[in-house]
């Protein structure tokens, strides 16, 4: 009996500093500014809007890029780095079919070029404004291409 609680307080006091770490991880990304809650897929076939392969993340900016992480990961470097010279948008557009239960609710999705690789990022109208005015606020003599 003493054994089973001892064992139960352990895995309780485990997913309690599990969350803990999730809570301050995000917290210390989002600490230097410039944060959105943004999904994101990868690699993209053209006109495949299912709802399979958005991964929820976090998306801040940081100087010519933008660095993407994983929500769910204890991971502290970004997943994916995005460099403002290399993104062409190609289209924005509302979810279609599954996509609406895969992202978050009032998403836009935009469907971008990185360095010839199609990728899909969704956010909401606001931080779609505020992407797209980065986007357009390269430095001089940058080729920036905004749909």
């Amino acid at each position: 009996m003493v054994l089973a609680l001892l064992v139960s307080g352990a895995v309780v006091l485990l997913v309690l500093v599990g969350l803990f770490v999730f809570g301050l991880r995000r917290r210390l990304i989002q600490r230097s500014g410039g944060t959105f809650d943004c999904s994101l897929r990868w690699n993209v076939p053209e006109n495949e809007p299912s709802g399979k392969g958005w991964i929820y993340g976090v998306a801040r900016y940081n100087g010519d890029r933008i660095e993407w992480f994983r929500v769910f990961s204890y991971a502290p470097r970004p997943r994916r780095l995005l460099e403002r010279s290399a993104i062409e948008v190609l289209e924005r557009r509302t979810p279609q079919g599954e996509e609406e239960l895969a992202l978050l609710s009032d998403s836009i999705v935009l469907a971008c070029s990185h360095n010839g690789i199609r990728v899909e990022l969704a956010m909401s109208e606001d931080a779609l404004t505020g992407f797209l005015a980065w986007l357009e606020a390269a430095p001089p003599g940058q080729r920036v291409n905004v749909a």
